[in-house]
């Protein structure tokens, strides 16, 4: 943690035997790094700091040590423990134990200075942490609450924010994404002001950094429990929304949402199962098995006929989240809130149900019965508005689509430019095996097609 004092002259360091060394812990796998960097700091050394950006790899440098690092603020001292604020102007390569950590410091510097004169990373700059105090504090105070104080950052870059302010009512979420997730900002103002009873309550914007701020949603993440009843409320809530976007979906459209409607998707298939013929000629070792070129042309004459099949079923396009786990969906006895709308889609809508299935899968386990209540919660509010044998058709045909809209929506395997990393190439690899399992399945199930 390479941790500045809020003037920019001193930086936090421990004394070592032989030389100085900055500040670290160890964060488990898969958990948030803001999160974690600015609890050990407050824990361990008495400092309240907030992440600023992480610095160009130095274990491209030959005498790095492997760390990684974070360039952060402290924005409040109490005590530094085991650590002590060091002039910045008086450190050298052979103050520090290791030579290689005094050129991660004069990178950041060199970063921090670029940064200042960099209006689209806004939260790489020093400073900004108190700009967004006084801003959300004239905010809220329209709501007739005040800030308390204590916050909690969750995600950080120079372009991207979440923090958690805590007030003396509900407490207040601010949030500010950068490329490639920019669609957000606009997305989440234009479903907001459609879908208000479906997305936290925004409090206001700031569109300089692709920002806003809202209330809390009262209730409990789904992510956070077993219990059927609110799966199946929220399963019933998400039908409800997609119902009502119906006519919706032009302005939902120009504000950024993927277009994944029957015609764009289909074609797709034929560019995004190319890609994924390279990518299995690429894989080194057997198992997992290898798709071969026959095997993915007749995936892919198996993803068109489905798509086609549920645009003849006369299904209209509607919302769609592509992200629709359980985290991102909160619920209480007076509503469903649906949040992290930057995978939002226009499509068929039922691919988005498909994803929350999945989760429910992962979350309660294979239960034949249970799944079967919660296909019957989400089919109720449809069944308003279609026959019964059209809603199971398309049940039988949507797992199939929804995973190949899933991965060829994303926009990982696009760039023609950038080779796809190794862990993405298997990942992608696992999803068009997954297709080739579902295709299979599906032709099981159907019918024989009489010509």
């Amino acid at each position: 943690m390479v941790v500045f004092s809020q003037d920019g002259t001193d930086v936090l360091l421990k004394s070592v035997d032989a030389g100085f060394v900055f500040p670290s812990i160890e964060i488990p796998r898969w958990q948030r790094l803001a999160e974690n960097l600015t609890a050990a700091l407050k824990r361990d050394w008495g400092c309240d700091a907030v992440c600023l950006f992480t610095p160009n790899d130095p274990s491209q440098d030959s005498n790095s040590n492997g760390n990684r690092y974070e360039a952060m603020e402290c924005w409040r001292n109490e005590s530094t423990g085991e650590a002590n604020w060091k002039p910045i102007r008086s450190l050298t390569a052979k103050t520090f134990q290791n030579e290689a950590e005094f050129r991660v410091l004069e990178q950041c510097l060199h970063e921090l200075d670029d940064y200042e004169h960099d209006p689209s990373s806004p939260f790489a700059r020093r400073g900004w942490l108190g700009e967004l105090q006084s801003w959300t504090g004239e905010k809220v105070r329209s709501k007739g609450i005040e800030l308390t104080g204590p916050f909690r950052q969750y995600n950080a870059s120079p372009s991207f924010s979440l923090i958690r302010f805590e007030t003396n009512g509900p407490a207040v979420w601010f949030k500010a994404v950068g490329e490639p997730n920019r669609r957000e900002f606009p997305l989440t103002l234009k479903l907001a002001q459609l879908f208000p009873e479906y997305l936290p309550e925004l409090v206001a914007t700031r569109p300089d950094w692709n920002g806003w701020l809202s209330l809390e949603a009262p209730g409990t993440n789904l992510g956070q429990t077993q219990e059927m009843a609110l799966w199946e409320r929220a399963a019933a809530a998400l039908a409800r929304l997609q119902v009502k976007s119906i006519g919706k979906t032009g302005s939902i459209l120009d504000t950024g949402a993927r277009d994944l409607r029957t015609a764009p998707l289909s074609d797709l298939a034929d560019p995004f199962l190319g890609i994924m013929a390279q990518l299995m000629e690429r894989q080194a070792k057997v198992p997992p098995g290898i798709l071969g070129g026959k095997e993915l042309d007749w995936l892919g004459a198996q993803i068109k006929d489905s798509l086609t099949l549920l645009e003849e079923l006369g299904i209209p396009d509607a919302l769609g989240h592509l992200d629709l786990n359980a985290g991102n969906i909160i619920v209480s006895e007076n509503g469903y809130v649906f949040v992290d709308w930057a995978e939002a889609y226009v499509g068929h809508p039922f691919l988005s149900f498909e994803y929350l299935l999945e989760h429910f899968r992962h979350a309660i386990g294979a239960d034949v019965a249970r799944e079967a209540e919660l296909v019957r919660s989400y089919n109720a509010p449809w069944e308003q508005v279609l026959p019964a044998d059209v809603i199971a058709e398309a049940l039988t045909l949507a797992p199939l689509a929804a995973v190949f809209a899933y991965a060829a929506g994303i926009d990982g395997w696009r760039n023609q430019e950038r080779p796809i990393e190794p862990k993405a190439a298997g990942y992608f690899r696992s999803l068009a095996r997954r297709m080739h399992r579902e295709a299979t399945q599906l032709v099981d199930r159907r019918p024989a097609c009489l010509s």
